[in-house]
């Protein structure tokens, strides 16, 4: 759907943030802004502020920010498009209608078909559970430890033993064989006709993060193959790119997601408390499924099964994991099997106590090859740091590397600097390494100096959109052309030009412009810097009037360094001129 600038803009006008927010977070008003426990990641002092001048949010804990519409795009996990309709609903306004092609509205058509299926089928299925006929489903659920209200909560339900029972009664709601084939539910053969997918099952329903039923999974009860039975990859269902849980998980307040194998484990471990774990749907973990988990958290914590097989998914899934990067622990379950095993046997406050002791990744990469070797024989033994050695090259960074020798010496009880050589012996053979290009000391220097030019330009736009009156003090001195790096210059440019434009600065329109949802968030950030311990009139004019002048400092020596000819170093000289009449001005 496409939506014209102005029409976006009336859509957040009349949706004031404050007041949007306020339905989802509870606020409390400090000051000109509104501070509440930001939805975003878990915290006990409240961090997360909303702006009613601004018209934006913003996190000082974890950097979330951006405007009504990045809010209900962040929290509902929805599209623009969709972000647009529920604040125009809100608003009482009426959408225009895009029309979509001919081909556009027959595939729409049929995917919604798809997932009416799908839902109609789970209501059935709900509904059969919780018959006569669902009795040994429900006892199945039951001594699994599942109460009422987590089986309501999952949607739990369970599929006839009679082999053509759910494909009957959907043919009498009106869906078309093409309908229940596409959908996955059934099976539609030449000769038997239509018959049921899953029959004689208990099933769980798997919803993607916008809890529309997408597909099934359906655990066979008594005898019978396969034991777990999923539905097939379809035109609303890809394996690969849902985890099951995720639809509540993705709400949790907690920073970190737990990650294991089954439908069982994760529906018992949100039973118990922990409502932050997902699962992938009867496949190893993908980098679909990792991209995704980036969407929703910060890090992720491994708890797939003690056994030999669980170990294998571990190793397959961290690679995965840090290659999107996401950083991950491994949660250890001995001597239990599983999350429920261990839950059940011991309760959930140790299952909290293992998750506070959870390895780190690489740490528990190092253990497991540990298991390869014979470290009672010196030969095993050299065996093993060799291997190691050629591990810890995977670390670019000459001090992360470093960190990790110094842990694994500790563990295994070997000088650091002999692994420090063996390493780098391994480097000189050939293996792949990244060795720094310069000292440390001097990177360090390098990036401190950056990060201070950052924070000159964060707070002179920060108070540019505060203060319109600062605008025109430095109007002609100071321009976006003094503002280098992205998205400082991008942001630069639209304040300039919405004072000449129009006079003032709408800070939640600027935010609009970027589309990707970190952008936003560093956007927000630039809007809300401050300087602490600054509260006197002199104190402000002083900080304001160094941060004037060490922007545009910084922006002639750039120039200067650039200089092609006598033309441009004629505007360097008129730009020195400027640079002593700021030094002379005062600002407030």
């Amino acid at each position: 759907m496409f939506y014209s600038d102005e029409l976006v803009e009336e859509v957040r006008s009349r949706n004031d943030i404050v007041d949007v927010i306020g339905g989802y977070v509870s606020l409390q008003k400090k000051g000109s802004a509104y501070f509440g426990l930001c939805p975003f990641h878990n915290e006990k002092t409240p961090s997360f502020s909303v702006s009613r001048d601004k018209q934006m949010f913003y996190c000082f804990g974890c950097g979330a920010g951006g405007n009504v519409f990045s809010f209900l795009m962040k929290y509902d996990s929805c599209t623009f498009p969709e972000a647009m309709q529920v604040l125009a609903e809100r608003a009482g306004m009426s959408l225009p209608d895009n029309a979509p092609t001919e081909a556009q509205k027959r595939e729409s058509d049929f995917r919604a078909q798809l997932l009416s299926a799908n839902k109609e089928a789970a209501t059935y299925y709900y509904k059969l559970l919780r018959s006569k006929r669902g009795e040994r489903a429900r006892n199945y659920f039951a001594g699994r430890g599942l109460s009422p209200e987590t089986m309501q909560r999952f949607g739990l339900g369970y599929s006839d033993q009679y082999g053509d029972d759910l494909y009957r009664y959907l043919r009498k709601k009106g869906y078309s064989d093409e309908v229940l084939k596409d959908s996955g539910l059934c099976v539609i053969d030449e000769k038997r006709g239509g018959y049921d997918r899953f029959w004689n099952r208990a099933m769980f329903p798997i919803m993607d993060v916008r809890s529309r039923v997408i597909g099934f999974g359906g655990r066979v009860m008594g005898e019978g193959e396969p034991k777990y039975l999923n539905s097939p990859e379809t035109r609303i269902f890809d394996k690969s790119h849902n985890l099951f849980g995720l639809h509540i998980a993705h709400r949790s307040r907690k920073n970190f997601m737990l990650l294991c194998e089954g439908y069982m484990d994760v529906i018992s471990m949100h039973q118990a408390g922990f409502d932050n774990a997902v699962a992938s749907l009867g496949t190893a973990l993908t980098s679909g499924h990792a991209s995704l988990l980036k969407r929703y958290t910060k890090e992720v914590y491994l708890t797939y099964d003690s056994d030999g097989a669980g170990i294998k998914a571990a190793l397959r899934a961290i690679p995965i994991l840090k290659e999107v990067g996401i950083p991950t622990k491994v949660v250890n379950l001995l001597p239990y099997k599983d999350p429920d095993e261990l839950i059940k046997a011991c309760g959930a406050q140790e299952y909290e106590k293992r998750i506070a002791e959870a390895e780190n990744n690489f740490m528990f990469e190092i253990r497991m090859l540990e298991r390869e070797y014979d470290m009672g024989d010196p030969q095993g033994k050299t065996d093993f740091f060799n291997a190691t050695a050629k591990k810890l090259l995977a670390f670019p960074e000459e001090i992360e590397r470093d960190n990790y020798i110094d842990a694994i010496a500790k563990k295994y009880q070997v000088e650091p600097e002999n692994l420090k050589k063996l390493t780098a012996r391994m480097a000189l053979a050939g293996e792949n390494i990244k060795m720094p290009t310069q000292p440390r000391s001097l990177t360090h220097e390098k990036k401190k100096k950056e990060d201070g030019m950052e924070q000159s330009q964060k707070l002179l736009l920060t108070w540019l959109i505060e203060d319109g009156s600062l605008y025109e003090k430095i109007e002609g001195l100071i321009t976006a052309d003094d503002f280098f790096d992205e998205p400082y210059h991008r942001v630069a440019q639209e304040i300039f030009g919405q004072y000449e434009r129009e006079g003032e600065a709408n800070p939640a329109k600027i935010i609009s412009m970027f589309e990707d949802e970190e952008e936003q968030g560093r956007v927000a950030g630039i809007f809300n810097a401050r300087i602490e311990n600054v509260e006197s009139r002199e104190e402000r004019q002083k900080a304001l009037s160094e941060t004037i002048i060490r922007i545009k400092k910084n922006s002639i020596d750039r120039h200067v360094a650039s200089v092609p000819n006598v033309a441009a170093m004629q505007r360097i000289i008129d730009e020195r001129k400027e640079l002593d009449e700021l030094e002379r001005m005062r600002f407030f």
